[in-house]
């Protein structure tokens, strides 16, 4: 297998590349000539206080230099990918630290090998500086029945160890304090982690070969394989499954939950899964615990410790009292914390009722009047004329389109077909107008059900029983017009319905200077006018819509758009020649 593609400069160069880009985004943060080593940039705030220092391979990222900033880590050291840092970077951020005025120096320090030994040199090197030095190990995977003697892996957990030390230091408690106090938390925090997938160093193939369908459970953060393997599951199963294991009685890894315990949670995406899959574990996470009767106080989702591009999940859990939840909401400035709610997740009320609309008139509440027969025929007509065209439509936008144009003219005729069996049809022509609108909206779909429906919903309020000349309509044509303009973003011209439809509006608002008894002619003129709109749509290039994204001479037939904007208003004009 290749290695997988990175977006580097180069395999050498990268950690400290990402570890320069950190620094160089936030203020509060600087790098420590000649070591992996980013500090917080106001050292002078520590005079007095403990200060903190974590660190460990790179790859974990954000982890651990996002976690620098008052409140959390004074510094964070980085080794190469997955590779425990250097003796001498760890003394010299330990110093730095000590030169700043520090009271102490606290190490947090994840259990592996590596980390253990270069850290405790480290250490042991700068309490013969004079430094107060002290270290608290981090190893709480529930991978294991039965870990061996190196004992439990230090995950995600940490960072919840970064928090509360931070915390602590930031009061002003003494070293002795933070190490008592820390040590009794990490009693009651627990991880687990599955993925989909390996992950690569850079440079390197991918750590272990799993195959497409397979989850492993149980990983470390280093690529390490997990403890067993299984088909992937749904997300509900996979997190119940972890779940179980992290609690399982028989575990000697196991995390002792019960109901009426309260816990913060923290979904950590191990690198690759899209934030969606995060939120549903998260979900599933909070409604497994709840399930069990304990008690969900806080939740932190997303990417804090990765492994790479691993597309996988860890869930930390730690039991939490009053104390533990003011040390977790205490404020801090490190750049990788996030902005989090600080009220008990369980028990509070997360759905807020929809604002019922004002209900429109009911339908039952319209009353006929004169104009009644005359809009039902216009009506009937449309829809007669809309399901004959069917066809025709779809064929017209298979050449441009995606096909269904006259299904979902159709679609349209139907409900308004239905609408007419079972109520009277207003006299007031803005109120048929609305109705018409909310017909369109739920029933046709798709981009012309939403212009349709924008149409009819601006031209309702131009047309009262009072207001229904033919100067009001020509009006109320426009409006509607003008609305699918705004909100379409297409003008004529662009290859869409309204190139049938302006010209003929244009046409219609010269009603108000026809001559007695000239209305039919202006209507008929009109309704030649988008006839011929529709067909000279042959020769445009669509610029709007769909089949604006198809070569343009391919599209040789005219829009299906405009040609049933078009036999809509012919079929008006016929049915009100039929009935004058």
């Amino acid at each position: 297998m290749e290695p997988r593609k990175k977006l580097i400069n180069s395999v050498d160069s990268c950690v400290d590349e990402a570890l320069c880009g950190l620094v160089r985004a936030s203020g509060g943060l600087s790098l420590l000539k000649g070591h992996r080593v980013v500090l917080r940039s106001d050292l002078e705030n520590l005079r007095g206080k403990v200060a903190l220092l974590s660190g460990g391979g790179s790859g974990h990222e954000p982890a651990h230099g996002g976690y620098v900033g008052a409140g959390m880590l004074s510094a964070a050291v980085a080794g190469g990918v997955f590779a425990s840092p250097p003796p001498a970077s760890i003394l010299a951020a330990i110093l730095s630290l000590h030169a700043a005025g520090a009271s102490g120096v606290l190490l947090i320090v994840k259990n592996y090998t590596g980390d253990r030994l270069n850290f405790g040199l480290a250490a042991e090197q700068a309490r013969n500086h004079g430094v107060a030095v002290d270290m608290v190990i981090v190893a709480e995977d529930c991978a294991f029945d039965q870990p061996s003697k190196a004992g439990r892996r230090g995950l995600c957990g940490t960072i919840f160890v970064h928090k509360l030390a931070g915390a602590l230091a930031e009061e002003g408690s003494s070293l002795d304090q933070i190490v008592c106090k820390v040590t009794e938390v990490l009693k009651g925090i627990g991880s687990l982690g599955v993925s989909l997938s390996p992950c690569s160093a850079p440079g390197c193939r991918p750590s272990f070969d799993l195959p497409p369908g397979d989850m492993e459970l149980g990983l470390g953060i280093h690529g390490e394989p997990g403890i067993k393997r299984s088909k992937v599951a749904s997300a509900d199963e996979v997190v119940k499954t972890v779940i179980d294991h992290m609690t399982d009685p028989d575990s000697q890894s196991q995390l002792l939950l019960k109901p009426g315990d309260a816990v913060v949670v923290c979904v950590n995406n191990l690198g690759a899964l899209s934030c969606l899959e995060v939120a549903v574990v998260t979900k599933a996470a909070i409604a497994c615990l709840e399930g069990r009767g304990v008690v969900v106080a806080r939740v932190m989702s997303g990417s804090f410790m990765t492994a790479l591009e691993m597309a996988g999940v860890s869930l930390t859990l730690m039991t939490a009292n009053q104390e533990t939840l003011r040390l977790f909401d205490a404020k801090t400035s490190a750049p990788a914390w996030p902005n989090l709610s600080s009220v008990c997740v369980s028990g509070r009320n997360y759905v807020t009722e929809p604002q019922a609309a004002s209900a429109r008139p009911q339908d039952d509440a319209h009353s006929e009047g004169p104009l009644s027969p005359v809009m039902r025929g216009a009506l009937e007509m449309v829809c007669s004329t809309l399901l004959e065209k069917r066809e025709e439509l779809n064929a017209l936008d298979r050449a441009a389109g995606d096909g269904d144009c006259g299904n979902t003219h159709a679609a349209a005729a139907k409900a308004i077909q239905e609408w007419l069996r079972d109520h009277v049809v207003p006299g007031d022509p803005g109120q048929l107008l609305s109705v018409l609108a909310g017909l369109v909206q739920e029933k046709m779909g798709g981009s012309s059900g939403a212009l349709y429906s924008l149409f009819l919903t601006a031209a309702a309020g131009h047309v009262t029983e009072a207001q229904s000349n033919a100067a009001a309509w020509a009006s109320a044509m426009h409006a509607g017009t003008q609305a699918m303009r705004r909100y379409g973003g297409a003008e004529p011209g662009d290859r869409t319905m309204l190139d049938a439809l302006c010209p003929a509006v244009d046409e219609l608002l010269k009603v108000t200077t026809a001559p007695p008894g000239g209305q039919m002619a202006v209507l008929q003129a009109a309704v030649r006018k988008a006839a011929s709109g529709a067909e000279a749509t042959r020769d445009l290039a669509a610029r709007a819509g769909r089949a604006s994204y198809i070569a343009a001479e391919r599209v040789t037939l005219p829009d299906p758009g405009a040609v049933a904007v078009a036999a809509i208003l012919r079929a008006v004009l016929e049915s009100l020649e039929k009935q004058t």
